[in-house]
């Protein structure tokens, strides 16, 4: 394959140069602070990654599902100079600014359903969880909070405690919160032995009848669910699961908050991924990532009676709401909503591709996702579905080498996944799946 954008000067990869910064990143760095591709970046634009050794990579990665629209798009750098010309920060809850306001307006007419009208605005997309808790407790004065397993909700305490993956996220810090799991739609690998259509979604039955036992009934809270499992492994749950578990949070009285960080801002082909489950009803909306054009901004968005709830000066934050990311992010989302229709062009040509790579390897057990946001689950048996870890980081090695950026996540790490900008160019989409491609290809022969 003739590469037209990705481009590997150095003879190994990592480079000289990103290899003597490693160096000094093991000296300053805690150990604990893990990395994906150790090649030091000196220059983002696009869909593309310069290192200090003069590499080019494509980026599949996009920060972890962040520049949705790609790095510094000119709309989003101009609105991030104009606002440093006039103040960087005051501080919302000090001296209040109209930008603040002006993207709680836009996620409120974008919100997914009706009635989700008032945000706060914080940082990190932990930091949104964390929150989204401690209203929903203030609003039903209930205190059991449920989450699913394979999500991923963050790294602060409380976030911590509703993430299910344990190594290498949970390990070691306990005590935590207590919180409380239910079974996620991983039909792949259902955990009671099922098979869809026929379970009937028996997963999301299971949750109503826990919550009717002496232990939760009256009890609970809330429940968080991200609408794809990211981290968990992009696990997309049947059209059926998220209405059926929405009802169910009716019922019982319990706080449903939908954890748009990874999934949201356009990342699937509408504005918030749980769309694509119609009839199913969030109380919350907790997002981050993709909304801030690069920035850290993250949201609470929720109905009016549970939003205020706690008292005046019982939510906020110093940096909550900066104001560069606040007019970095409504210059993103612009951009996003003018975007949506690249999306099915991407997931098309993609999901072709990765099929066809499916039948050539049979260690390709899954292919799963949606929009630009597509993943490969990789098993050494097709029949026992074990999972094949070390196979999915050989590939992630194999591709950086030749100049394509990929990520892997999944509860047993056995995962790839991709999450290209959606406004990533249609060649430069073919040449990833080429060098995907060609990395199976080197990997399945060793």
């Amino acid at each position: 394959m003739s590469a037209k954008y990705g481009s590997v000067k150095s003879s190994e990869v990592p480079g000289p140069k990103s290899t003597e910064l490693s160096k000094l990143r093991e000296l300053l760095i805690a150990k604990g602070v893990g990395i994906v591709a150790p090649v030091f970046i000196e220059k983002a634009e696009g869909s593309l990654l310069t290192d200090i050794d003069g590499n080019v990579f494509i980026d599949m990665g996009s920060g972890i599902g962040v520049t949705n629209v790609g790095h510094r798009p000119t709309e989003v750098e101009a609105a991030i100079k104009a606002q440093a010309e006039k103040f960087i920060h005051t501080c919302f809850q000090v001296t209040p600014y109209e930008s603040y306001l002006r993207v709680a307006e836009k996620i409120a007419q974008l919100a997914p359903g009706k009635g989700l009208t008032k945000s706060v605005l914080f940082n990190a997309g932990a930091e949104a969880v964390e929150n989204s808790v401690k209203i929903s407790r203030h609003y039903n004065k209930k205190v059991a909070a449920f989450s699913f397993n394979h999500g991923f909700h963050g790294r602060t305490m409380m976030a911590l405690a509703l993430t299910a993956k344990e190594m290498p996220y949970k390990a070691g810090y306990g005590p935590l919160p207590e919180t409380y799991k239910v079974e996620f739609a991983y039909c792949y690998r259902c955990p009671f032995d099922m098979t869809y259509p026929s379970c009937a979604i028996a997963c999301a039955d299971k949750i109503d009848e826990m919550w009717s036992s002496p232990q939760f009934e009256g009890k609970v809270s809330s429940l968080i669910g991200e609408p794809i499992a990211g981290e968990g492994g992009f696990i997309v749950p049947p059209k059926e699961f998220y209405p059926k578990v929405s009802k169910i949070c009716k019922k019982h009285d319990v706080v449903y908050i939908d954890d748009e960080i990874q999934t949201g801002a356009g990342r699937t082909g509408k504005m918030w991924c749980v769309e694509h489950w119609p009839g199913t009803e969030p109380d919350m909306l907790v997002s981050g990532k993709g909304i801030g054009g690069g920035f850290p901004l993250s949201a609470v968005t929720g109905r009016s009676k549970i939003m205020d709830a706690p008292q005046v000066g019982g939510l906020g934050g110093t940096f909550g709401g900066n104001p560069i990311a606040c007019a970095a992010a409504l210059a993103q989302m612009e951009i996003i909503e003018k975007s949506l229709g690249n999306v099915e062009r991407i997931n098309s040509y993609m999901l072709k591709r990765l099929k066809e790579m499916q039948q050539k390897h049979p260690v390709i057990g899954e292919v799963r996702g949606m929009g630009a946001m597509m993943a490969l689950e990789l098993v050494s048996d097709q029949t026992t579905k074990e999972p094949a870890a070390k196979e999915a980081g050989a590939v992630k090695n194999a591709a950086l080498k030749r100049g394509l950026l990929i990520l892997t996540c999944g509860t047993y790490n056995n995962v790839i996944r991709m999450h290209p900008s959606i406004l990533m160019p249609q060649d430069m989409v073919e040449e990833s799946m080429d060098t995907l491609e060609e990395s199976f290809d080197e990997v399945m022969k060793a």
